[in-house]
This record gives structure tokens, sequence and C-alpha cells, in this order.
């Protein structure tokens, strides 16, 4: 299973209002395990950033103005997040309402909005009535966020991973059968892998005399018992 684990900042609140994308960062998931492919991209808003946005992202007028924009990086947008990833996004409506938006203007399809996991939902409903921001659910979960000083798309993509992982019960929810390739592991980006059959049996662990203690217990069982069928 793919997940794109997603952020974006903006100049403000509402896209109706005039107000852009200018970070978007993405975080690559396969069976809830971080492959390490990552995207991210600054983009030029085509409009000057407000002074309460420039305090909460550190994003200036003169940092963007060389920044490509959307439409002219959506393509490679759309082309990491593909056509079926499920997105997992803090908030998803607003994020949602950005990516579609600017899509629009570009011309391009819009992304459905049930591809959307929202994360901000999950953990009302574990947590309700307890504060439910990334910083909050970071302190929750022991995550170390102390490097965000200032909301940052990519940062916060990969600190939201890893509560995601935590709200759906665990940093390892498949007790890490699918391990990352630099583990020894399956490579989880290869849909094609299959478990093959040892060349050689193990190597036997118990002594020869754990084995006649074996023997000899199951002799007091009867000639009924299970382990008649696998004695040596």
């Amino acid at each position: 299973m793919r997940e794109i684990v997603l952020d974006t900042e903006t100049t403000g609140f509402e896209p109706a209002e005039g107000h852009r994308l200018v970070e978007i960062g993405a975080v690559e998931l396969i069976n809830h395990v971080p492959t390490g492919r990552t995207y991210h991209q600054y983009i030029n808003p085509e409009r000057s950033m407000p002074a309460e946005a420039f305090v909460v992202h550190g994003l200036g007028d003169d940092f963007l103005r060389d920044k490509p924009r959307f439409s002219e990086v959506a393509q490679a947008f759309l082309d990491f997040i593909g056509a079926e990833a499920r997105l997992v996004i803090h908030n998803a409506s607003f994020d949602m309402k950005f990516l579609n938006a600017e899509l629009s203007w570009a011309r391009m399809p819009e992304i459905p909005m049930d591809r959307a996991l929202d994360t901000l939902a999950i953990a009302r409903r574990r947590f309700p009535g307890s504060p439910a921001t990334l910083d909050a659910l970071c302190r929750r979960f022991a995550i170390d966020n102390s490097a965000r000083e200032k909301h940052g798309a990519l940062l916060d993509s990969e600190l939201l991973a890893e509560v995601y992982l935590e709200l759906t019960g665990g940093r390892q929810p498949d007790f890490a059968l699918a391990a990352a390739p630099e583990r020894g592991g399956p490579n989880p980006v290869d849909p094609t892998w299959r478990p093959v059959p040892r060349t050689a049996p193990l190597a036997r662990r118990i002594t020869e005399a754990e084995l006649e203690a074996h023997r000899a217990f199951v002799s007091t069982l009867g000639e009924g018992a299970i382990w008649h069928r696998f004695s040596d």
C-alpha cells in the first residue's frame, strides 16, 4: 500500500481571497514504511507574502521571487503522488482546497477529496477534548520536533509521518514484515516480491538430550497424542 504524507504552506487561509501556495512537502510510505523518497518544492505565489505569513513560515518575497510558479511544477507534483496513493494530511480540507485551486488555475485535473486521509480528524476521535495540533501530537508520542522553529512543509511532512504511524497503531504496525531494503528485508517498493522456500533447512538449535527428554514426555501422553505425528 502506497501512501503520501503531505503538507503545504500558503500566503493565507483562503484561495478565494487570492492566497496561494508557497511550499509543498511530501514523504512516501509503502506499507507504513518510509521509503526515503520525498518531494519538496518552493513556489513563487505571484503575490506579496503578508507579514503574518512571513512570521509563521520565514519565507519572504525576496526568497520566493526566483522560484517556479505552481503551473511549472504541477506535473512533477502529480507524478510524485501518483493516481492512486492515499494522501495523509493534517487538516486535509485546508491543503486540498489550496492544491485543487492551484490545479484549477493551471487548468489541470483536480485531486478527488476522497483520496485524502485527515490525521486531525483521527486524532480528535482518539483523544477527544485534547489538543490535536502537530506539535501537541509530537509531544504526546515523544517525537522530537525541536527543529520546527518555523513551519516548513517537508519537515512537517516527516513529523506527520511519524505521528500518523503512532495514530494508526505504532511506528511498525506490520511488525516490520515489510522491512526497508537497507535492513536486508524485501524491497517495499517492489510489488512483485514474494517469499521463496529455503534452499537448505535451518540447523537444529536443541541438544540430543533435550530431544530425548521430549520423546520421553510424549510417550506418557498415549498413542493418540498429536505430538507423535511430528516426532522423529
